[in-house]
Parts: C-alpha cells; sequence; structure tokens
C-alpha cells in the first residue's frame, strides 16, 4: 500500500467553498480552487463513519491521469496533483504538506454546469433497472430483448440533474437542451462520448471494461467550458475485469462493491434502514475496499499507486 496517511477530512487556512460526500474544496484567489479528496468514502447516499485507506490518493492520482492523458481532446481545469508545485503556489499550505500531499489537486475556477454529463456503454445499474421498468434509458426507447450488463453499440449519453442531497435523477437529452441550449447541450454530449471513446480504448489494453461513466463541466467568465471535477475513477465510473465479462448478470467490479455487499446484507437482516447513521464497518471490509480501489489504479495506469515523501 502507499504511505500517504489516511485522512478523513481536511481544514486547511483557505476559505472553504464546498464540503462533499468525499472533497473539500477550498478557494485559492478569485481563478483557482483546491480540491482535496479525503478518504471518507459513502455509500447508498451515507457517509460511513471509518475511513477507506488510500481512497482519496486514488482519485485524486487517477483523475491526474485522465486529465493528463485525455487533455488534447478538450480542455480541463487541472493545474497539478503534485504538492511541492501547490505549495510553491501557494506557500501558505507549506505546513500542511502531509495533508495534502497525493490527494489535493490545483485546478481553474469555474461555474459548473449543473448537469451530469452519463455515458454508458453497458446496460447496468441504474440503467438496467430503468431499461426493465420501461425499455427506455434517458427517457429514449432501447431495442428489445437487451439483458443487464449487455454492451451498448453506440454508447448512450445519459444526463443526470445533480441533487445537493439524495439520487440524481436522469433526464433526457432534451432536458439539458431546454435548461442550457441546444449548442452547449450538443458540445456537452459530444465532447462526453469522445472522452468516453477514448478512455475504453486505452482502459481496454489494460484488461479494463469502463461499463460507464460520468463527466462534469464548468464555464470560466470567457465561456470556455471545461472538464472538471474528477474524471474516470472508481467513484465516478463502472470498472469491470474484460476476463471475467459475460452479459445476462452483474459483474464484478474495482470499486465500492465490497462495502455495499456488506451494508446489503445488513440490509437484507433488517440491521440498517439505509438512512444515516450508518453501522459500523469490519475491519476486513475497510481493507477490502481499500485493495479494490489502489488495483484499480494500478490496472488503469499500469503502476502501483506511490505518492513522493
Amino acid at each position: 500500500m502507499t504511505n500517504v496517511p489516511t485522512i478523513p477530512a481536511t481544514r486547511l487556512p483557505l476559505q472553504l467553498v464546498r464540503r462533499g460526500k468525499v472533497r473539500e474544496v477550498y478557494a485559492v484567489g478569485d481563478e483557482t480552487l483546491l480540491l482535496v479528496a479525503s478518504d471518507r468514502i459513502s455509500a447508498f447516499d451515507v457517509v460511513m463513519n471509518e475511513p477507506i485507506p488510500s481512497k482519496g490518493a486514488v482519485l485524486t492520482q487517477m483523475s491526474a491521469y485522465w486529465f493528463t492523458t485525455l487533455a488534447e481532446l478538450g480542455p480541463n481545469h487541472f493545474l497539478s496533483a503534485d504538492a511541492d508545485e501547490i505549495i510553491d503556489r501557494v506557500p501558505t499550505l507549506a505546513p500542511h504538506r502531509e495533508t495534502i500531499r497525493g490527494r489535493a489537486t490545483l485546478a481553474r475556477r469555474t461555474t459548473p454546469i449543473p448537469f451530469e454529463c452519463v455515458v454508458r456503454g453497458y446496460l447496468s445499474g441504474s440503467a438496467w433497472k430503468e431499461y426493465r421498468r420501461a425499455g427506455t434509458l434517458a427517457g429514449e426507447p432501447l431495442a428489445g430483448g437487451l439483458v443487464e450488463s449487455e454492451r451498448l453499440d453506440p454508447p448512450v449519453f445519459s444526463p443526470a440533474t445533480k441533487a445537493e442531497s439524495g439520487h440524481d435523477e436522469n433526464v433526457t437529452f432534451a432536458a439539458v437542451g431546454n435548461a442550457l441550449g441546444a449548442a452547449l447541450a450538443e458540445l456537452l454530449r459530444e465532447r462526453s462520448l469522445m472522452a468516453y471513446r477514448a478512455a475504453t480504448d486505452r482502459a481496454r489494453e489494460r484488461g479494463i471494461i469502463i461499463a460507464d461513466t460520468k463527466f462534469e463541466f464548468g464555464t470560466t467568465p470567457d465561456g470556455t467550458v471545461l472538464v472538471i471535477d474528477e474524471v474516470l475513477t472508481p467513484d465516478s465510473s463502472r470498472f469491470w475485469p474484460a476476463v471475467t465479462y459475460e452479459p445476462g448478470r452483474p459483474q464484478a467490479s474495482f470499486d465500492k462493491q465490497p462495502l455495499r455487499d456488506y451494508l446489503d446484507g445488513i440490509r437484507a437482516r433488517g440491521g440498517w434502514d439505509g438512512n444515516a447513521p450508518p453501522p459500523a464497518l469490519p475491519h476486513e471490509i475497510v481493507q477490502a475496499t481499500s485493495v479494490r480501489y489502489q488495483d484499480a489504479f494500478m490496472r488503469i495506469t499500469g503502476e502501483p499507486l506511490r505518492v513522493r515523501q
């Protein structure tokens, strides 16, 4: 395992803009943000009490890998995920180097666009539930007779609202166009699909299927549209090992599945109603989840997670 400390939350000498389920976002002047990924983990929209070792570093460093790899496809907000470079730009963080090491991203500030830009290449999760119920995906009809985990060719742009609390809600592409205008909606769809296709080609070389993922975008004061937040991580994507892929059933995945399975078992026995406070997590579930995240990083990037001292 990597040598970064396990940190459930951060408190840095910067203006706190937002504290989310996983990240703290701090202002660095008027044009820059510092995004710090903690080791918190949520499931079923509830944040667990136990942090997951190395999770924040995986999210940050994997996003940095993809921001760099996909940069030629369009601009993004990424500036640096190197603690020393960040401290050079923000010297007040020097006493907090151990806190931000490996888990902080310096990024350009934008006005977020209020939609999740989801791309689905396989029929799984909420998409499978919608298809079973209505024969549609994102409100649009799909061919009949599809099975769980079946490949969708071409991939489907499946936008969703960005909920402040609770679940995001799938919406039609027309709804995005009505809210943002046709030109911006089309740009979001085009860039999301292009990034997904490029990422799936790269991941396939590593034996990984990216079943689906979500992108977020924001605009700068001059109107430039940037990819923001995190990109193609186990928190924002569904990664499957290609060697065991078989349509018609759920797939193994490199994400928080050990945690979900454990919580599902407790719920089935009536030991938890799915609301806060969450049940305590045993050590083996915490460690299994940590290993799963680091395995995803190694398989995607081709290298183990290493964070400079």
